[in-house]
């Protein structure tokens, strides 16, 4: 049993083999820009519409409950990503905390997390590409993947342009991290452009009566009729998915020119920027226009600049988002890549995998990531999706949080570049915090989570145990 809960010895860089080692390339203007590229996206560019639908106009009460968890999550990692410059995120600080078979539920959470907020984005973008692609002639049933109708398929289809925007950010990433980096950087200055324009052109537009009622579906989640679970928890538990991805930035300790500087300023700077952001942009947006005429659409801000009268604006946003959301793809691509590249060095998934180009970068997990996000953005519907999403990411936000209260308990005096003020506070609202989002989850979603861990389970004790490297 001691075995189970053995503890990681982070091993000195310079102690790993050359095909082990990732290159640092990255300053922190560059993880700033990964950390908005990769919050700033998905969540307010196509989930308000999801969350309105589940929330009315209070949908900005649930981005404020699930805006204030995050932070404190933000700050757990700033403080474990600074005393622990190692890549690998909350599975790293996990495995250096609380032990092994904690690590690998954590990471193997993580895992989801990141396929399938990749996946989310993907038919995201898709969703604001369609328009243009059918436009062309491209039949629809190429630009979705299969509808439900509970759990019956209502009509079939493929969704390829989510499946092209996947590879094409998967190359990018095998040409070299900081190529990417800079590129990303560029990319989430056209999308904060975007954003403003869209402020600044629908607050002429706001009328107070759009938020009335402001909770028509109450706080607490419940089941409406048609079996939606509705209710301002209920959305938050879904748009949580619109706050995260400051977590993709701890997953490139490694690649950080001065981690003990650069992750703190590139976690908590782009979760403040962000938090900002997407108040001003989902108050913007539910004062324009009833959040009955946009909920649950896959475009909700163009949507609306469109019912506005204002289809040239409408057209630009959604061009600036078909050419800025893959920002949020490579933030998670990159982040998901470097987690499967930890596991496979520490032996839980097979070493082969773990070896970096002459580049510096892991290109074998690179294109092995990209084949298994594939399969999920071509044939999931992006609720069920960012709901699975969320619940791995609220595991490992959770388990962030313990790792900071045990580390200050068990190691006091450690050297911490970035210290978490109030940090008990801090830690215990990441924790009972993700826990109180996890129970407001579709139930849906909690058993294919379930499921999906009891996997994880099965894997870690016929290999992931044995073939673990020693700590």
């Amino acid at each position: 049993m001691a075995s189970l809960f053995r503890l990681k010895q982070i091993v000195a860089e310079e102690d790993r083999a050359p095909e082990h080692r990732l290159a640092r390339t990255l300053s922190w203007p560059h993880l700033v820009a990964l950390g908005v590229g990769a919050i700033v996206g998905t969540g307010i560019l196509t989930l308000i519409g999801v969350g309105a639908d589940r929330a009315g106009p209070a949908v900005i009460l649930s981005f404020v409950v699930a805006g204030a968890i995050c932070a404190c999550a933000a700050l757990a990692y700033a403080e474990m990503a600074t005393m622990i410059p190692a890549s690998g995120s909350a599975y790293t600080y996990s495995y250096a905390s609380l032990g092994e078979i904690v690590a690998w539920v954590v990471g193997w959470s993580l895992l989801a997390e990141y396929t399938l907020v990749v996946a989310t984005v993907a038919v995201g973008w898709s969703g604001y590409a369609t328009p243009f692609l059918t436009g062309l002639g491209v039949p629809a049933e190429l630009t979705h993947g299969p509808q439900m109708a509970g759990w019956q398929v209502a009509h079939w289809g493929v969704n390829v342009p989510a499946l092209f925007v996947v590879w094409l950010v998967s190359g990018l990433l095998i040409l070299g991290t900081r190529e990417s980096a800079t590129l990303n950087a560029f990319l989430v200055l056209v999308k904060l452009v975007a954003l403003a324009v869209f402020v600044a052109v629908a607050l002429p537009y706001f009328n107070a009566a759009n938020f009335e009622p402001f909770a028509p579906f109450g706080f607490a989640k419940h089941v409406s009729e048609g079996g939606v679970e509705r209710g301002v928890m209920a959305a938050a538990a879904i748009i949580f998915f619109a706050f995260y991805g400051f977590d993709a930035i701890s997953t490139a300790a490694e690649e950080a020119k001065n981690p003990g500087r650069d992750l703190a300023i590139g976690i908590v700077g782009s979760m403040v920027a962000c938090v900002a952001i997407y108040m001003i942009v989902a108050v913007a947006a539910v004062g324009a226009l009833s959040y009955t005429r946009f909920a649950d659409s896959p475009e909700p801000l163009a949507l609306i600049l469109r019912e506005i009268g204002q289809p040239g604006v409408a057209k630009f946003l959604a061009l600036s988002a078909i050419i800025a959301l893959p920002t949020v793809i490579l933030g998670f691509l990159f982040g998901q890549s470097r987690i499967f590249f930890v596991m496979a060095r520490d032996g839980m998934l097979p070493k082969s995998l773990a070896k970096v180009s002459r580049r510096g970068s892991p290109v074998r997990i690179t294109v092995f990531t990209a084949c298994v996000v594939s399969l999920f953005a071509a044939f999931l519907p992006i609720d069920e999706i960012a709901a699975l999403a969320n619940a791995g990411t609220l595991t490992a936000f959770a388990a962030v949080g313990l790792c900071l209260l045990v580390m200050r308990r068990r190691a006091p005096d450690a050297p911490r570049p970035f210290r978490t003020p109030a940090a008990w506070l801090v830690g215990l609202g990441a924790i009972f915090g993700c826990l109180y989002l996890f129970a407001n989850l579709p139930s849906k979603t909690q058993i294919w989570f379930g499921a999906w861990n009891l996997l994880g389970l099965v894997v870690y004790f016929a290999y992931a145990r044995r073939n673990a490297a020693k700590g």
